[in-house]
């Protein structure tokens, strides 16, 4: 058996203080913690925000604790209740608005799927206009649940590349809602 000979660390890549990463895990960790939500709420899962938002439940311990309300500012579009189908080209036009990278959470079963609304006025799941990347199920959802959408948000930031919002398969998704 041949004797393994373990050498020191080039110097400049360990000491107190000091780690080696990839560019992309630090800027990853630095977004997620640091997300600025755009509430796009029209029903009762909107007063289920609130309570997240309050002091009990407090989502700005995940570092979302500026709310956005202005789409050029904003890093995650959470749509929370029932969209008529007249407010779908302006849930679109607020996505669109956003600049990227650009998250979207689903709040509630109106969101997700149209909920017990099953007529010809309301959209029957906003992934018909926009991508949406996290669902939270529930009608209205509780603040842990919207906690936890929040949470998986941060864990698709933290764990994206920085080349993917480039990549074909984005753009082809994209262009599978009609954005350029």
């Amino acid at each position: 058996m041949s004797e393994i000979n373990i050498v020191d660390a080039p110097p400049g890549t360990e000491g107190p203080g000091f780690f080696a990463t990839s560019l992309d895990k630090v800027i990853g960790l630095a977004r997620s913690n640091s997300l600025w939500p755009l509430p796009f709420a029209t029903s009762c899962c909107g007063i289920e925000f609130m309570a997240t938002m309050g002091s009990h439940y407090d989502l700005g311990r995940f570092g979302a604790e500026r709310l956005s309300f202005s789409p050029r500012q904003a890093d995650v579009l959470m749509v929370m209740g029932t969209i008529a189908k007249k407010m779908a080209p302006v849930l679109k036009q607020v996505y669109i608005q956003m600049a990227e990278p650009r998250w979207v959470m689903a709040v509630g079963a109106c969101a997700s799927s149209g909920g017990i609304f099953d007529t010809y006025s309301v959209l029957q799941g906003i992934d018909e206009v926009i991508p949406v990347d996290v669902y939270v199920p529930g009608c209205p959802p509780r603040p842990e649940a919207i906690l936890d959408g929040f949470q998986r948000i941060q864990d698709l930031v933290k764990n994206e590349s920085g080349r993917r919002r480039n990549s074909d398969y984005y753009k082809e998704l994209l262009g599978q809602y009609g954005i350029k």
